[in-house]
């Protein structure tokens, strides 16, 4: 990744905005990211094996509403649903999508993670589905993951599926060619070289074992790897109980 301006927020949001129907397929998840329907569908079994009783869900930057629609598909006793998200028309096809096939109404909130109100030991179950690459410093990410550890009621569960990075920058590269080499295959080169663009201005991946480090340094147990493919992993872990 290069020094260049990110994108601020807003842009953020705009493209999102435009990018409502890419992200409200659950055969194929998010395209873009590798193996993403084999994550979304761990995610979601992991999530409620962890944490059976399980009866309110988060959904960090939910977009379209994949994460949780496939985690609500599963048996499961959660009535209460709340999703943040920066853009309106990703919000509001996650509600239509989550009212239409279940009781739930949930509730949303048009925000920036970051700037979301946590609730102490409010939530059973929160998801992160890629998201997280769009925090910026240390700071951010460290904080974020202390919210949600402190949201969590004991024995809840958090799990992430996003974009990563390495350490070393010739493992970086391999990386980073297998994975133009999916998305050209996917589409073709223009369509790989559009998505590298919006990942440069947009968003500042951390290491897999940074975030792994971090769920440890939160106070997070039962730290597990569900998959890691190329630029993508799948992982999650529990707040113990008291």
């Amino acid at each position: 990744m290069s020094d260049r301006r990110k994108s601020s927020v807003e842009e953020i949001r705009s493209r999102f905005d435009q990018d409502v129907e890419r992200f409200s397929n659950l055969e194929t998840g998010q395209s873009a990211t590798v193996d993403a329907a084999l994550s979304l569908d761990l995610i979601a079994n992991a999530a409620v094996k962890v944490s059976p009783h399980a009866s309110s869900l988060l959904d960090l930057g939910c977009g379209a509403g994949n994460f949780s629609m496939r985690l609500l598909q599963l048996p499961n006793q959660i009535a209460d649903v709340t999703l943040i998200d920066l853009s309106q028309p990703m919000l509001d096809r996650a509600k239509l999508r989550i009212s239409e096939s279940t009781q739930i109404q949930p509730r949303v909130f048009q925000t920036d993670l970051r700037d979301f109100r946590f609730e102490d030991d409010r939530y059973d179950i929160i998801l992160a589905g890629a998201v997280l690459h769009h925090l910026r410093t240390d700071q951010e990410w460290e904080l974020v993951f202390q919210n949600v550890y402190d949201s969590l009621r004991p024995g809840g569960s958090f799990w992430v599926f996003d974009l990563v990075c390495y350490n070393h920058a010739s493992v970086q590269q391999l990386m980073w060619e297998r994975y133009g080499r999916y998305l050209s295959e996917l589409k073709d080169e223009a369509y790989r070289d559009h998505v590298f663009q919006y990942i440069e201005i947009e968003d500042t991946p951390r290491p897999l074992f940074y975030q792994l480090n971090l769920l440890n340094q939160s106070g997070f147990a039962d730290i597990e790897v569900l998959h890691s493919n190329s630029c993508f992993a799948a992982f999650g872990a529990a707040k113990p109980l008291k």
